[in-house]
Parts: C-alpha cells; structure tokens; sequence
C-alpha cells in the first residue's frame, strides 16, 4: 500500500458522529459515510445532474441523492438498478485520522438513457397557424357540467379555423392524468430540469401534452379558466407549477424555450375578480416568453351578488356578445402569431430570464 498516495481527511472520530456527508478534497467532491462501523467514499455527483450526494440520505446502505432519488450503493458506489454506478474511493484510518486514496478503484458506470422526446430541437414546422386552447375547468369525467369558460374556449378554436384557416387543439386538463410539481427547484435551481424531472421519469404522466403545444406546436395558446375565490381554477395552478421547468431554463442556463407566440385568455366566474385574475395569468405567460395581442383577454361576471349560477349559465349560452368577444379574442391572437412569424427571430438567450446576475 506504500504506492498509493494518501490524503488525510480529519479525525476519525469526528467523522463517525456524521453517518452521511458532502465533503471536497483537492477539489473532488466525496460523498463519505459511516455506518454499522464501517466508512464508506464514493464519488458525491450524482450522474444524472450532479446532485450532491454527500447532502442525501441513507437508506438501506444506499446513498439517496437529494435532488432526484437516483441511489448508490455507499460503498460500491454501484446503483441499486445495477446499469449505473460511481466512483469508489479507498480509505484507511491510522493513529486515529481517516484518509483517503483520491485515485478510484472504481470507474464511473453510466447506462445510456433514451433521450426525451421534449429534447429534441425546437423548430416551427411548416403549415397553417395552428392555435391551441387549454381548458382549465375543473370537471367530472363521468357526467361533464356545463363549462361557461370551456364553451367560450371552442368558440374562439371553431372561429379561428373557420375564418383563418388555423389547426387547432383542445385540451382539457381535466382529462389529463398529471402529477403536482414536487419542488425540485426549491431544492436547488439546477434541480429543476427541462424536460420536467417528473416527465423524465413517468412515463404515464400526461402533461407531456401540455409542454409539446406551448414549447412546440401551437404559434398561439388562448387559456381558459373560471374564477374560483376570487383565483384562476386549481387544475390551472397545478399547470403551471410545472410549468417551471420551463421558464427555469432562463434562470439558470439563459435558454427561452418559449418565443414568438401569442397567448391569450378568457375568464368566465360567479363572482368578479377578472382583472386580478387576468393579471396573474400575463404575468405568468409573460414570464414564460409569450407576447400578448390588443385587448388579450375577453372575461365574464355576474359579480358577486349573483348566486343563481344557473341563470349565469343561461346568460352565456344566450349572449350573442360573448360569443363575438371569443370570436375576436380569436382574430386578434392568429393576427398577432402571424406577425410573430413573419419577424421569426431565433430562440434566443436571456441573462437570467431579463434578470441581471447580482
């Protein structure tokens, strides 16, 4: 062992009161461990996107990354699905100090992946416009209500394929089987990634749809929602807590995924509260790179006082005004996307997503 160069971490008894830790040495990072009396080292980057190990858990001698739950062996280094494995490093203790081998026995072992459909480069195909409408309304599969907001939604899709030749896509959250963001950002920024992490790895999760006609597909997106306590519906919250993933990639890699499309938005409740609304929702869309046409949102209230919801019902399906509001909701978004078009400015970087780096 006289030809292998050590390198002294710190006293061994210290470092058994840690049973996991992130430690650095000559500038590599190690996740070392102590458990049922013995130590463990194994390289602390996690191969799927470098979370740190040493800052995870333990569970049944498997180190746990923080970030995404990709596990290894605290030993081996070898992960529990047998395809991946990282870096094993020696150790040794010696008049009561604990040191290390920064030379591996072990290589690192990573499975190749099928990439991501959503991976794939973001181009306009040719074609017509194609103007996609998401429909927020929360709804029983089984026996669908009457939706004021979804119904006003197709009249602006029916309007724009009629009069502008436009493809167009519904899509009902409601039909959607798709998980709650799980916050993976506020365990750190590079943990959020694109495409979602949750997409990556569930394969039955269906806002895949979601993510194909906002960053691929649709030229323009008109959002439909209706006031619930004064708010946007709670399907439309969960949509956009995903939606993270997207504007993420501003923040921490200045790559807009979302450029040269137009949004637009209709609101339809019981009670009145569209400008609050209506301004969370541009703030938001905003902030994920759409731009806005003239005048981008048609709403509807009977306000507060009005708890006869079935006359408010009745007042939609009767209203030749609202049905023209969606039909020029619909004209002024294709006309915007048309024009955004023509300009067809390449997907660009953004420091920070418009935010200078302190």
């Amino acid at each position: 062992m006289s030809d292998k160069t050590w390198t002294k971490i710190g006293k061994a008894g210290e470092l058994k009161a840690t049973e996991l830790q992130q430690i650095e040495i000559a500038g590599k990072k190690i996740a070392l461990s102590y458990k049922d009396g013995k130590f463990g080292a194994i390289s602390g980057t996690c191969l799927h996107v470098g979370g740190p190990l040493g800052k995870g858990t333990i569970k049944d001698d498997y180190v746990i990354c923080p970030w995404h739950s990709w596990d290894y062996h605290r030993i081996t280094g070898i992960g529990s699905g047998l395809k991946d494995a990282v870096p094993q490093y020696e150790l040794k203790e010696e008049n009561g100090d604990l040191f290390i081998n920064l030379t591996p026995i072990t290589q690192a072992k990573h499975s190749k992946h099928p990439k991501h459909p959503l991976t794939r480069k973001i181009e306009r195909a040719p074609g017509p416009i194609r103007v996609a409408g998401i429909s927020t309304t929360v709804m029983n599969k089984k026996n669908p209500r009457y939706s004021t907001s979804e119904v006003l939604l197709e009249e602006s899709l029916k309007h724009a394929a009629s009069e502008h030749g436009a493809e167009t896509k519904l899509i009902r959250l409601s039909d959607l089987n798709f998980s709650h963001c799980e916050g993976y950002y506020s365990k750190s920024a590079h943990a959020c990634t694109w495409p979602c992490t949750i997409t990556q790895f569930d394969s039955k999760d269906e806002l895949t749809e979601v993510y194909e006609a906002f960053v691929f597909w649709a030229d323009a997106v008109i959002i439909s929602t209706p006031i619930r306590w004064g708010a946007a519906s709670s399907l439309y919250y969960k949509m956009t807590e995903r939606m993270n993933a997207v504007q993420n990639q501003m923040t921490i890699t200045n790559r807009v995924l979302i450029q040269n499309k137009a949004a637009s938005f209709i609101i339809t409740g019981g009670q009145d509260n569209i400008q609050s609304v209506v301004g969370q929702m541009m703030m938001f869309f905003g902030e994920l790179g759409f731009s806005f046409p003239q005048f981008p949102f048609i709403a509807h209230s009977r306000g507060w006082h009005a708890e006869d919801m079935e006359n408010n019902v009745a007042y939609v399906q009767k209203s030749g005004r609202l049905k023209e509001g969606a039909h020029a909701l619909a004209d002024r978004s294709v006309t915007l996307a048309k024009e955004l078009i023509k300009k067809s400015a390449p997907l660009c970087e953004v420091e920070k997503g418009g935010r200078k780096a302190q």
